[in-house]
């Protein structure tokens, strides 16, 4: 990656960091349209397959969840209910209730296809080798997939990659949004590390780490 674009993606990050300090307390209140689909706390209810999820918002990373709002809002990640819904929220609110969903706890549910655990542990932790090499998912995500919350505690500014929480999200929502990735009708990950990965996985294993991922507590 050329250094002309990591001092760019840096600045934005910083940029995204000072306004993503809200109000947990106001954003609930703020959070009333949202909660219809996300959940009073931000743990969405978990749908059956092909019914694509709403993700769980509870305990997410403030500064992820006001990227991604931005991004409906500006059209570079796509949604046919959240993009519409975006546009309403008041660029005063996004912080708040950013950090409301931020300061729940998220709920956790077994793994409905244990079989699939063991296979789907592998690649979390050690990535996939040969011919179609990638990263171990640990290595941006955190143990327990819990996000790279802590960065403020080693860095200045937030990393290039601000990898969200996704432990204990619906398996079926993280194979949607692989596959958005893989298939390019989702674009919005900084430097395209998201598309890259999972461009390289195939969706036996796609569908292995999303179940292994939904089974982590966090």
């Amino acid at each position: 990656m050329r250094r002309s674009t990591l001092v760019v993606l840096a600045a934005a990050l910083a940029s995204l960091q000072a306004s993503a300090v809200g109000n947990p307390e106001l954003g609930q209140q703020k959070a009333a349209v949202c909660m219809a689909c996300h959940g009073p706390d931000g743990n969405s209810q978990p749908l059956p397959d092909p019914a694509p999820p709403w993700p769980k918002l509870a305990g997410q990373l403030s500064e992820y969840i006001v990227k991604q709002i931005h991004d409906f809002k500006a059209g570079r990640r796509s949604n046919e209910q959240m993009s519409p819904q975006a546009q309403m929220v008041p660029e005063a609110d996004i912080a708040d209730i950013a950090a409301y969903f931020a300061s729940q706890k998220v709920s956790h549910q077994d793994a409905a296809q244990k079989d699939l655990l063991a296979k789907g542990e592998q690649i979390f932790f050690k990535g996939k080798g040969r011919p179609q090499v990638i990263a171990a998912c640990v290595g941006c995500h955190g143990l327990n997939g819990v996000g790279n919350r802590d960065w403020a505690k080693v860095m200045v500014r937030p990393p290039v990659i601000l990898a969200p929480a996704i432990g204990s999200q619906h398996a079926n929502y993280l194979v949607k949004q692989l596959n958005a990735y893989r298939d390019g009708s989702r674009n919005n990950d900084p430097a395209h590390v998201m598309s890259d990965i999972a461009a390289r996985l195939d969706e036996s294993e796609i569908v292995a780490v999303a179940e292994y991922i939904s089974s982590l507590e966090r």
